[in-house]
Order: C-alpha cells, then sequence, then structure tokens
C-alpha cells in the first residue's frame, strides 16, 4: 500500500515515452518569453524569480528562434552571418553563445527583418 501520495513509476533507457496528456507540440512552440511569463505566474512555481536574479545570463533558445522564422540552419546562417557550425553548436547544445553572440541574437528575435535588411545593405 502507497501511503506516502506518491506514485514511482520504473523507465528505462530505451523504454517508450510515457504517455501523458501533454501537449507537447503547444509547449514546444512556446517562445522563451511566454516560458518565463508562465514561470512569473505560477502560484507553485519557485518564489525567487531567478530570471531577474544577478548572475543570470539569458541564453535565447536559437534553434526555436530559427524555426520560429521558418528558416533552415544554413538560410539562418546566411541571413544573420553566423557560421553554420557556430549555429549548429548552439543549437545542440555543444557551446553557449558569448555575450555579444546572446545580444546579436536577442535583436535577431525582436526584429528579425530589420537585421536582416541592415546585414543586406551592409554587404
Amino acid at each position: 500500500m502507497n501511503t506516502t501520495g506518491f506514485i514511482s513509476i520504473e523507465h528505462n533507457p530505451g523504454d517508450p515515452p510515457i504517455e501523458t496528456d501533454t501537449d507537447w507540440a503547444a509547449v514546444e512552440a512556446l517562445t522563451d518569453e511566454q516560458i518565463e511569463a508562465a514561470v512569473r505566474d505560477d502560484p507553485d512555481a519557485a518564489p525567487i524569480c531567478f530570471f531577474d536574479q544577478p548572475g543570470f545570463i539569458h541564453i535565447p533558445n536559437v534553434k526555436k528562434l530559427r524555426e520560429r522564422l521558418g528558416l533552415t540552419q544554413e538560410a539562418f546562417a546566411a541571413v544573420y552571418r553566423i557560421p553554420v557550425g557556430t549555429l549548429r553548436d548552439w543549437e545542440q547544445a555543444r557551446k553557449r553563445p558569448d555575450a555579444p553572440a546572446r545580444a546579436f541574437l536577442t535583436v535577431i528575435a525582436r526584429n528579425p527583418e530589420a537585421v536582416a535588411n541592415l546585414l543586406k545593405e551592409a554587404a
């Protein structure tokens, strides 16, 4: 008899995913800003908003940004003049964007068309 109120599930590597009611397509479609807002608005979330804490480094989700813009890795890299290998490293979390790259990605996320146009004009 379980008296703790917890459910225990054994799940081993290679087992099929556990079925839930989660709409994973909707979860994957969330932007970083929507996720941050949901965390702040959730009464069950930790009371400390770590996004506003000193030392917190926001790292843009490059893959979600690129997919939101409807671009392939090659096209995104070409439009925004980022080496495609660097873009892949960021998307696969092998490397994290440094401070200037994070700033550039934030500007792209806010106004992708303007950045693309400015880079096109500067060519």
